[in-house]
C-alpha cells in the first residue's frame, strides 16, 4: 500500500474514532439549586424534569443544593468552570447572580427558571403563576362558602402564606387575591412570608395563627417552608392549597387543589434543546395557562376524601374560569415589580 495512502487512512480512522467517541458523550447538565431536594415542590419539580430528560435523553445530571445563599454564586460558578453543557440555575434568586456570571463563560449554555437574564448563552424560563394563583384564589374563596364541610366556618377570610418576600411570591399573590375577589368582592385574604423557602416550622405557626384569625383554607406559596403549611392544616382538621406539584395526597382530605407550575417540564425543555442542537440563548420560554405551563390539580383526591359531600359545582366553575383566562376574557394582573419577558 502506498505510505501516503497509509497515512491518510490513518488519520481518517483517527478522526473516525474521536468522532464516535464524542457523539457517545452524554450531555452533562447541572441542576443549581436555592435549597434542598424534599420539599415536595419547586426544586423536587425541576428534579423531576432532569430524571425524565435522563431516561429519554441518557444526560448525565449532577444536583447541587445549597443551605445557605453564600453557597448559590459558588455552585453556579463552579458548574460552569468544570464544562458542563448546561448548567440551570433553579430560582428567581439567581437571577443577579447569572447576570454577572454568564459572561464569563462564553461558551457554556446557561438556563434559568423564574428569571430572565438578557444574556446570549442563557435561556429563561418564566411562568404566569398570576394565572394559576387566579384559580387557586377562587378555589378558595368558594370552598370557604361550604360551611356545611368539616373544618370550614362561616367567616369570609382564607389566607397565604408564602416564603421569601420577593416579586415572583407577589405575583402569585396578585393573582390570589384576584381570583379569590372575582367570586366574592368582600372575602378578606390574610398574607404571610415566612422569610425563608427551607424553615417548615416557620410555615406551621403562620398558618396556625392565621386559622386563628378566621381562615380555614390556606395556601402554600412556600417550598420546603411550605410543608409545615400542609401539615397545619392536616393537624387542625383545615384545609390547604398545594403548590408547584400535585401536594394534593400528602395529606389526602386536608388539601383542596394544588396549583401546578410545571417547572419540570421548563427544565426538561431546556435540557431537550442543548441534546437536539436548538438551543438559542437569549430566548425566553413563557408558560401560562394556555399552553399548560400553569393549572390546578382535578381535585380527584379531595373528592375521594369526601365522597358525596364533595361540591361538585367547585369543578364547573373553575373549569369555565380557566376558559376565560385562556380565551382572554378574564386577564388577570401581574404584580409590577415582576418582570415577564
Amino acid at each position: 500500500m502506498n505510505k501516503k495512502l497509509l497515512i491518510v487512512l490513518s488519520l481518517s480512522l483517527v478522526l473516525l474514532i474521536g468522532t464516535v467517541t464524542m457523539a457517545a458523550s452524554p450531555v452533562r447538565v447541572a441542576l443549581v439549586l436555592s435549597g434542598f431536594l424534599g420539599d415536595q415542590s419547586f426544586n423536587d419539580s425541576a428534579h423531576q424534569g432532569l430524571l425524565r430528560a435522563v431516561e429519554d435523553f441518557g444526560i448525565e445530571l449532577r444536583v447541587l443544593e445549597s443551605e445557605v445563599p453564600a453557597d448559590w454564586e459558588q455552585n453556579l460558578v463552579a458548574m460552569a468552570d468544570a464544562g458542563y453543557d448546561l448548567v440551570i440555575a433553579s430560582s428567581t434568586q439567581f437571577q443577579d447572580i447569572l447576570e454577572r456570571n454568564a459572561g464569563y463563560f462564553p461558551h457554556i449554555k446557561f438556563g434559568i427558571i423564574d428569571g430572565v437574564v438578557e444574556q446570549p448563552n442563557v435561556v429563561s424560563a418564566v411562568f404566569a403563576q398570576n394565572e394559576g394563583s387566579f384559580l387557586a384564589g377562587a378555589a378558595a374563596a368558594l370552598w370557604t362558602q361550604y360551611d356545611h364541610l368539616p373544618g370550614v366556618n362561616s367567616e369570609k377570610t382564607i389566607g397565604w402564606v408564602g416564603g421569601m418576600d420577593i416579586p415572583v411570591l407577589h405575583d402569585f399573590l396578585t393573582g390570589y387575591r384576584q381570583g379569590a375577589q372575582y367570586i366574592d368582592p368582600d372575602i378578606r385574604v390574610l398574607v404571610s412570608f415566612a422569610g425563608s423557602f427551607s424553615d417548615p416550622v416557620r410555615g406551621k405557626e403562620l398558618t396556625l395563627s392565621q386559622y386563628e384569625q378566621g381562615a380555614d383554607i390556606v395556601m402554600n406559596v412556600a417550598s420546603g417552608t411550605g410543608n409545615g403549611i400542609l401539615e397545619a392544616a392536616y393537624e387542625e382538621g383545615k384545609y390547604a392549597i398545594g403548590v408547584d406539584l400535585d401536594q394534593d395526597g400528602i395529606y389526602p382530605g386536608s388539601i383542596v387543589t394544588s396549583m401546578l407550575k410545571r417547572i419540570d417540564q421548563a427544565a426538561y425543555l431546556m435540557t431537550q434543546q442543548v441534546v437536539e442542537g436548538t438551543y438559542e440563548g437569549g430566548q425566553v420560554l413563557y408558560m401560562d395557562i394556555a399552553n399548560g405551563g400553569v393549572s390546578l390539580t382535578d381535585m380527584s383526591v379531595m373528592q375521594a376524601a369526601l365522597g358525596d359531600d364533595f361540591p361538585a359545582e367547585i369543578l364547573e366553575v373553575i373549569e369555565e374560569l380557566t376558559q376565560k383566562v385562556r380565551n382572554g376574557e378574564i386577564v388577570v394582573e401581574s404584580y409590577e415589580g415582576f418582570r415577564r419577558n
